[in-house]
């Protein structure tokens, strides 16, 4: 579940410590275009832990993100996946833990683009698609949004949720 403006992390029952401590990640070195809302100019950041039941983003699991179009981003977008235990870039074999807008990507006849992530490559997901996951490691995303655009601020546009696949 992609948080994409909620910056308490409370429920009823908790405080989402995980999710603060990855806020602080995310953002120590905070500039004014990663925390003002300004339509078309900077940068924003929304991320996952979980995926659509609630579970931690673990390495030995397949999942499918469906990214809906047109994405809110005047420049670019990018899905780029970080290690869990240290916040790096996952170490996973592949010249980049990144995908996006600037990849040759397989679109639906829709303008969706479907994303996997998994430790090999989903049966029927395009290789350009995919990006590989690394059993035994916990891992999170950013979506990263360059010049976006009002529908990410208005909340017209929201991406999907990691679901599992077999």
């Amino acid at each position: 579940m992609l948080n994409v403006l909620n910056v308490e992390f409370k429920t009823d029952t908790y405080l989402d410590l995980d999710a603060r401590v990855g806020m602080f990640t995310i953002g120590y070195s905070i500039s004014p275009a990663m925390v003002m809302n300004m339509v078309g100019k900077g940068s924003k950041y929304p991320f996952a832990y979980r995926d659509k039941d609630g579970d931690h983003l673990v390495g030995a699991q397949a999942y499918k993100l469906r990214i809906p179009g047109p994405v809110p981003a005047a420049n670019f977008w990018s899905v780029t996946m970080y290690d869990a235990s240290n916040a790096s870039g996952l170490a996973n074999g592949q010249p980049f833990p990144s995908i996006g807008s600037l990849d040759d990507l397989e679109m639906n006849a829709d303008g969706s683009c479907d994303l996997y992530f998994a430790p090999e490559l989903p049966a029927g997901a395009p290789p350009s698609n995919w990006r590989r996951t690394v059993p035994g490691k916990g891992w999170f995303v950013l979506f990263r949004l360059y010049s976006p655009t009002e529908a990410f601020f208005d909340g017209s546009w929201k991406p999907g949720d990691f679901e599992k696949i077999e």
